[in-house]
């Protein structure tokens, strides 16, 4: 997608996203991101999601999925923060 990412990656839980990602090559953070983490059991669903997000995006904007998940999730949030 031309405006956000979504990666699939697998850390050990004592480890930092920011930090996992940080010797990625050509890669850096933007001032704002989201992490969700996933069970195992879901890893399909997320990697077919993942390879169909284009489709996905034309019934709802990243805008929208975005805070579904938040809410889904039970995050409190400050929409005015959200996007900046």
């Amino acid at each position: 997608m031309e405006d956000h990412r979504h990666m699939l990656i697998d850390i050990p839980l004592t480890m930092a996203f920011s930090d996992a990602l940080q010797d990625g090559r050509d890669f850096a953070w933007q001032r704002g991101f989201g992490v969700f983490g996933v069970s195992a059991s879901n890893m399909d669903a997320v990697v077919r999601y993942i390879r169909t997000q284009e489709v996905h995006h034309r019934k709802m904007t990243f805008d929208e999925e975005f805070i579904a998940l938040l809410k889904k999730h039970r995050v409190e949030y400050d929409l005015r923060h959200v996007f900046g």
